[in-house]
């Protein structure tokens, strides 16, 4: 699928829940999402109400699809990427939906934006493609980049002298970074303990459906 051009808040419109987009924008009355609930298109407001079809039903493929969508637009991935981490989750060792999940958690951009530097999955793949963080002392611009246990990121040295970076230990002050990360506000930077828990990757994600969805 090709890259969205499109405003971030259709997609929240299309799932029917907010997925955190566009960051401090989904938690204010500016938010689309708050005024239009519904569907986009010309048939939206039907369509939510009738779950999707003429009968009411969605069917399990509906269902796959809609989940498989959902985790897409959450981490900002292209299909053919995507697809590729299923099939390293389904070589891997464990249950492949959970293996899935960790795997998009431990992304460089998705990592940067739990630590609290980015208010946005978004704006936390623009950071990493301006070269503005190391990981373990080395300048990366790959938000893909898949982090292990033990890596250090950190923001760039030259970086810490412009102005969103100068405020950014106030504004991440306030958000909350999940157990298997640690944040070091002072030196802007955090390093990954361990693999997350299921407990802590967002619950709306069904892992379960997706992994049917590709074992059709």
């Amino acid at each position: 699928m090709a890259k969205n051009t499109g405003p971030a808040c259709k997609l929240c419109r299309r799932e029917g829940e907010k997925l955190f987009l566009k960051g401090e924008r989904c938690f204010s009355p500016k938010c689309a999402f708050e005024r239009r609930s519904y569907a986009p298109g010309q048939h939206g407001r039907t369509h939510s109400r009738s779950g999707g079809t003429a009968t009411g039903r969605e069917s399990d493929y509906a269902k796959q699809l809609r989940a498989k969508q959902r985790a897409r637009r959450v981490y900002g991935i292209y299909e053919r990427q995507f697809r590729r981490y299923y099939g390293k989750a389904l070589k891997a060792r464990g249950i492949t939906g959970l293996v899935l999940l960790q795997t998009l958690e431990s992304r460089l951009d998705n990592v940067i934006y739990r630590l609290g530097f980015a208010s946005s999955r978004a704006q936390a793949r623009l950071l990493v493609t301006h070269g503005h963080f190391t990981v373990n002392g080395r300048r990366t611009d790959v938000p893909s980049m898949t982090l292990r246990v033990g890596d250090v990121v950190a923001v760039r040295e030259g970086s810490l002298k412009t102005t969103y970076f100068k405020e950014l230990s106030a504004v991440a002050e306030g958000r909350t970074v999940p157990a298997w990360l640690q944040r070091d506000l002072k030196n802007l930077s955090g390093s990954v303990l361990r693999l997350p828990e299921r407990a802590e990757i967002d619950g709306n994600l069904n892992e379960q459906l997706i992994v049917e969805y590709y074992s059709r």
